[in-house]
């Protein structure tokens, strides 16, 4: 099945305009959770009518319920770097419309035809599929409620130390609900929800601002390469054929992310430190991350994991600070004093700003910092809290430093922050 040509073009003798909205659903081979399935496309498990109902049919959901649902299922593609921007979403909506939105097959189809750029996105959009929408295991039953069984594997510490599987977990949800989670704060998730936000944030790929180098480059053009139009001369006895050119290498920003990992911030630093990981999966050389408490921690090798519980468990044992006290301006100080990755870097702090030290230690080391960096981004995840005010001293010794001061406290967050560390 081909991707598509461009937002909006479903083909007449495309299959998705012929997927049946009724009917019992064909079996579903059990193919493990979303990371198992392969990249080559859908290939049964995921397309057809096989797929069941997704939102129910005779108006079990609402529109502006479906729309929401839809438009969270685009934003989490453009997250994992599926260019599905306000154009695309929109064609994706008109043609779920028409084809149905009553059966996840359509969907399916009317996605990949119209969120799509090329051939590339592909996997990337099978995954994000069955990661928001849940792999479905069990036949879908017109007189059941419209739900979408999620298989999720939860491993002992056993299995957590070799990389083996433990039991299944089968946990129902509806479309709608993958949405209301992407907005909870993580704090509240049980172990399950939480388990479902870390494989969501997994599949991140932010995107980086690219920055020109000193260093040159052979490019058609640009300005005139003296030395290389001299070389290439020589090989021709002294004829210059034609005139090289060069330009400027570009290399993405640099992200340095210094994460709390006192007591107050326990029940975020985890998935902080996830979304770390999906940062350093993406650019391994451009980024760089710190744990800050009562030490400074370099965690940047730990992190170059692929796999995201291997690089946790090496976070885990470099740590020497869990959830203990919080020293931001003293550690703030060693990190500028020792490294020198903050110039020209976005630099993002992850805290609640609890200080234990002296707040205005904490506020001359943030204006040092803001005359480094190319900009300081503050991430608090009690910010995202309704009635929250920065009223701790070490928010009100660092707020005047910092360029932006964001939420960190749900997916949407995230997903928030990796948009703008795009543009940093």
């Amino acid at each position: 099945m081909p991707y598509g040509s461009g937002p909006g073009h479903v083909p007449d003798d495309d299959p998705a305009r012929h997927v049946p909205e009724e009917g019992p659903a064909r079996h579903v081979p059990d193919h493990g959770p979303a990371e198992d399935i392969p990249d080559d496309g859908p290939a049964g498990h995921l397309s057809g009518a096989g797929r069941g109902h997704l939102f129910g049919t005779g108006g079990a959901a609402a529109a502006g319920e479906v729309a929401a649902t839809l438009t969270g299922f685009a934003r989490t593609l453009r997250a994992a770097g599926v260019p599905a921007g306000h154009e695309r979403t929109q064609a994706f909506l008109r043609a779920a419309a028409h084809l149905g939105a009553g059966a996840s097959g359509a969907v399916y189809w009317a996605g990949r035809l119209t969120l799509c750029a090329g051939p590339d996105d592909l996997p990337r959009y099978d995954r994000c599929f069955a990661a928001y929408f849940g792999g479905e295991r069990a036949r879908a039953r017109r007189s059941s409620p419209p739900v979408v069984t999620r298989t999720r594997y939860t491993a002992t510490t056993d299995g957590a130390a070799t990389g083996e599987r433990g039991d299944r977990e089968a946990v129902p949800a509806t479309a709608g609900e993958a949405e209301v989670l992407r907005r909870r704060d993580v704090a509240r998730l049980t172990p399950a929800e939480r388990e479902e936000i870390h494989r969501m944030l997994a599949l991140l790929r932010a995107r980086r601002e690219q920055r020109r180098s000193r260093r040159h480059t052979p490019a058609p053009r640009g300005r005139p390469d003296p030395r290389r139009t001299m070389r290439e001369a020589l090989r021709t006895g002294g004829e210059t054929a034609r005139l090289l050119r060069r330009a400027r290498r570009t290399r993405p920003r640099r992200v340095v992310l210094l994460v709390d990992v006192s007591g107050s911030m326990a029940p975020y630093a985890d998935t902080l430190l996830r979304f770390a990981h999906a940062l350093v999966r993406c650019e391994p050389r451009a980024t760089e991350v710190f744990s800050v408490g009562t030490r400074l921690t370099r965690l940047t090798p730990a992190l170059r994991h692929a796999e995201a519980g291997t690089a946790m468990r090496e976070v885990s044992a470099a740590v020497p600070d869990w959830s203990g006290g919080t020293r931001l301006g003293e550690e703030l100080k060693e990190f500028l004093d020792r490294w020198s990755c903050a110039r020209g870097a976005a630099v993002v702090i992850a805290s609640d700003g609890w200080e234990r030290g002296d707040p205005s230690l904490l506020g001359r080391q943030m204006a040092r910092l803001s005359r480094l960096a190319r900009r300081v981004i503050w991430v608090n995840p009690h910010k995202g809290r309704e009635g929250y005010r920065p009223l701790t001293g070490g928010m009100r010794a660092a707020l005047p430093h910092v360029g932006a001061f964001v939420a960190g406290h749900s997916l949407a967050a995230f997903e928030e922050l990796a948009e703008r560390l795009s543009h940093a």
